[in-house]
């Protein structure tokens, strides 16, 4: 992997999911948590009914089957909580601080009890039959017959374990560390706990996931709806690898402008004859009303640290939808400090994690990771719900990843163009005065666009007339550099991916690589949905002769498969590293041969 970079240095819900249960995951007619259930005929808005073509009176038929619904989700939810907090506890004792505090601030939850005549502790059966002078008891038929289900509902329990790769799985065969992701994925949904499949980049996450939903609708005849939340670049890779490796389900993508969405939830999402809708979080933003109305059995959030802050419209959103399980797939779940790792933890378990208060105070967010028995306790804390694996532990085959820094002096024209701007803002640059924060990130801003190249400033580029030829090269320190490195790269057969944070310089790239004639391809944020599938088809093909992809980091750089290319430059770095590491594993996993 290549990185660019200039002598001058370069100064980004409450599951109150209430864990819901519901069997049939049908959808549900209310709108908004504060509604009762008597006035679910106007729960729907106007345009709802505009858009399904519906009269304002539902039948009643429909009307009991919600309140149906909506009263097995409440006398599930209980026992759920329940079964999800003994498993907690026996994983460690550390949750005993987040329970206990928890339980203090809520009073405690009450635990709903089945109607009927309690039943005897031991002791006290054994003194009343002392009492009646009889050491015998037989057992009355409801007894024998709660017993008998009891019995069953305990076998009912036994966990599926995979020794293989699942017979569902068609296109292919899970690797085994892949295998022993889908059996904790199992392990969490049978003891109803959300999870962070956390597998460092390149690893096989979506494949993982697909093969948990194949196993809830093979083994556990529960084929959703369930909903995968993607970038949008990724949602027909989402698409083609449910196709691929696991047909029997019924994946549906939710994307297009308003007339197309329109449509399609009206012919095929409110209609349910599918399995999983995948969908973007802007989509997930825009129709919020509509999809807040099913009761979804997995929600799973691709490139999860999107949530990492719980005050972000997405985080709050996806909060809102009722949901059994959460799944959050991210290969970088701790990137800039610990509070937003308990964003994350707060979307799984708003039970657990219910206090960011306690969790920084506990963990003293600030310097923790320079602490080892810290860093140990959390260790614990996340074992049970949270699996990560890195590449170098288990695909062995896969080569290591190469790491070159290459420093670039300026070019003259560059030069004049930094000088120029230190002197617009030289009071702010010898901190004359009162500092003023915008007005030195604005300077940083230009001085990163001159380190890139002095053309992304108007006036800079030599014209009219415009032309494209050697003074595109020779006036930038970097692409004197890229002009040596790309025809080297060609002649020894590799592929080459650019990322870049700023799309005119994409721009200016482009106009470049044509000038040198070299096969291109180019994805950034403005790219339509249909070009960015048919430009990463045309890439990955067979034999494809596209030599280049030139792509903007915070568009492409996330959960895109391009491990056609070998060679991952960077032309500039971006303020997060962790998204500079994401760029780079685009091309470094499975798959990766060179």
């Amino acid at each position: 992997m290549s990185e660019l970079e200039p002598e001058v240095e370069d100064v980004e819900e409450t599951i109150e999911a209430d864990n819901n249960v519901n069997d049939t995951g049908s959808v549900d007619a209310e709108e908004s948590e504060g509604e009762d259930d008597g006035e679910l005929e106007d729960a729907a808005p106007e345009e709802d009914s505009m858009l399904m073509g519906q009269t304002e009176e539902e039948p009643n038929e429909l009307i009991e089957c919600f309140k149906k619904d909506d009263k097995e989700f409440d006398t599930r939810v209980e026992s759920d909580r329940s079964r999800r907090f003994d498993f907690l506890l026996q994983q460690t004792e550390i949750f005993s601080h987040f329970m206990t505090s928890g339980a203090n601030m809520k009073g405690g939850s009450p635990v709903k009890l089945k109607p009927g005549r309690p039943k005897l502790k031991k002791n006290d059966e054994k003194a009343k039959l002392s009492a009646v002078g009889d050491h015998r008891h037989r057992m009355t038929e409801q007894e024998e017959d709660e017993e008998l289900l009891s019995e069953s509902r305990k076998s009912s329990k036994i966990v599926t374990r995979f020794e293989a790769s699942p017979h569902y799985i068609v296109g292919g065969e899970l690797r085994d560390y892949q295998v022993r992701g889908l059996n904790w994925m199992i392990s969490l949904y049978e003891h109803g706990i959300n999870g962070i499949l956390a597998d460092e980049m390149g690893l096989g996450k979506t494949l993982q996931t697909i093969s948990l939903l194949g196993y809830m609708k093979h083994y556990r005849n529960t084929p959703g709806p369930h909903m995968v939340i993607v970038p949008k670049s990724t949602l027909a890779n989402w698409r083609n690898e449910f196709e691929r490796w696991c047909p029997s389900i019924r994946a549906v993508c939710l994307i297009g402008d308003q007339a197309t969405r329109n449509a399609f939830i009206r012919d095929i999402l409110m209609p349910g004859e599918w399995d999983v809708c995948i969908t973007s979080y802007e989509m997930i933003i825009r129709e919020k009303s509509t999809l807040k109305k099913f009761n979804w059995r997995y929600i799973v959030i691709d490139e999860a640290h999107r949530i990492k802050n719980e005050k972000s419209k997405l985080s709050e959103i996806v909060r809102e939808f009722k949901s059994t399980n959460r799944l959050l797939l991210t290969g970088t779940p701790l990137q800039n400090n610990l509070h937003e790792l308990w964003a994350l933890l707060n979307f799984l378990l708003p039970d657990v994690f219910n206090s960011s208060e306690d969790f920084d105070a506990w963990f003293n967010t600030n310097n923790c990771l320079g602490d080892t028995s810290l860093v140990e306790r959390l260790h614990a804390v996340l074992r049970p719900f949270l699996l990560r694996r890195l590449k170098s532990e288990v695909e062995k085959k896969l080569p290591p990843k190469k790491e070159i820094k290459i420093y670039v002096g300026l070019s003259k024209m560059q030069r004049e163009w930094y000088t120029k701007v230190l002197m617009k803002d030289i009071d702010v640059v010898n901190g004359a005065g009162k500092v003023d924060k915008m007005r030195l990130l604005n300077i940083l801003m230009q001085l990163r666009k001159c380190c890139n190249h002095p053309y992304l400033f108007d006036g800079a580029e030599p014209g009219p007339p415009y032309t494209t030829d050697e003074h595109l090269v020779y006036n930038c320190g970097k692409i004197v550099i890229l002009d040596k490195l790309l025809p080297k790269l060609q002649e020894q057969g590799s592929r080459v991916l650019i990322f870049s944070q700023m799309t005119r310089m994409l721009d200016i790239l482009e106009d470049y690589v044509i000038w040198r004639g070299f096969k291109y391809c180019r994805l950034d944020g403005q790219t339509p949905h249909e070009d960015r599938e048919r430009q990463i088809n045309d890439f990955n093909k067979p034999n494809s002769d596209k030599f280049i992809f030139m792509l903007s980091t915070r568009a492409g750089g996330l959960g895109i498969n391009l491990a056609t290319a070998d060679i991952v430059i960077l032309f500039d770095s971006d303020w997060n590293p962790q998204v500079d590491l994401q760029a780079m594993d685009r091309a470094h996993r499975i798959g990766q041969t060179k």
